[in-house]
């Protein structure tokens, strides 16, 4: 016990200081721990954020330069059948411009003769 006696007794001020310090070990765990969830809530929360504006965004009303770059689209895009149109029609006359050979009505046509049954035997 004279070991004790010779160690020097520690102040309140050290104590408290003391007890601070286990408080924040104790509860550093845990900030880690809460830091995280609020981290995920965080992007949780701009994710929710972001579908919103894309929501907001498909339903006002289309600008005027929406509508005439669509026009612009919409006129380019009849032109290009009407003259792919054009090109077919003329790439289907030309196979029709030859003429076949003209057939010869059926009655026209000769019989095929006939056999007759071989009767030498």
């Amino acid at each position: 016990m004279a070991e004790n006696d010779d160690a020097p007794q520690p102040s309140r001020a050290d104590a408290v200081r003391g007890a601070a310090v286990q408080a924040f070990q104790a509860t550093a765990g845990q900030a880690g721990v809460t830091r995280e969830r609020a981290q995920e809530l965080a992007d949780e929360l701009a994710q929710a954020a972001g579908r919103f504006v894309g929501a907001l965004d498909e339903l006002r009303p289309a600008s005027a330069d929406e509508i005439r770059s669509l026009r612009v689209d919409l006129r380019a895009a009849t032109k290009a059948p009407a003259a792919a149109a054009k090109r077919g029609a003329a790439a289907r006359k030309a196979p029709a411009a030859r003429k076949a050979p003209a057939k010869k009505p059926a009655a026209a046509r000769k019989p095929a003769a006939a056999k007759k049954p071989d009767t030498s035997s």
